[in-house]
């Protein structure tokens, strides 16, 4: 059963056009949560195609993606979308948008089990962002208001008294 799973999981991957990966199970996930050997800042968001706010922010997070190529920063964009909607939903939402910053799904639904794992603040709503550099980390649950927003928000970590 796995193995199917895992097969459809890469066909899908294969037929969105760029590289995503989707995650079924938290553990899988973790890892990018804390990867920490270096001096990358990296800026996850948590989103679904179903939210409107998120929708309405995702390309504050592709400009900062595409702008901040001279600082080490890493952008990944984490759908929480159902996994029987990857098909209809994100597949052609991400088809149509065609998003340069990297792309996950993540489908496990034991979120019960997951949400305090990324930070115990967390209500499970969406969007949410965390950004994390080595040990240091800032999460923010709710949408940011602009693009601004969000640069203030991750160029913290690049403060030299930081």
């Amino acid at each position: 059963m796995r193995k199917l799973t895992l097969l459809t999981a890469l066909m899908l991957m294969l037929s969105m056009g760029k590289a995503q990966t989707i995650y079924e199970s938290f553990e899988d996930f973790a890892p990018l949560l804390a990867q920490t050997g270096n001096d990358t800042t990296y800026v996850i968001n948590f989103w679904a195609t179903w939210c409107a706010p998120c929708v309405k922010e995702l390309p504050y997070f592709e400009k900062l993606h595409q702008g901040m190529v001279v600082q080490k920063i890493k952008v990944i964009l984490v759908s929480l979308d159902f996994r029987k909607d990857l098909e209809t939903k994100l597949k052609p939402f991400l088809a149509q948008r065609q998003f340069s910053a990297s792309i996950a799904a993540l489908v496990d639904s034991r979120q019960n089990l997951w949400i305090d794992k990324i930070d115990p603040s967390w209500s499970g709503a969406v969007p949410a962002t965390l950004v994390y550099r080595g040990s240091q980390r800032q999460f923010k649950e709710g949408e940011f208001e602009s693009f601004e927003d969000l640069q203030q928000f991750v160029l913290h970590f690049f403060d030299p008294k930081n």
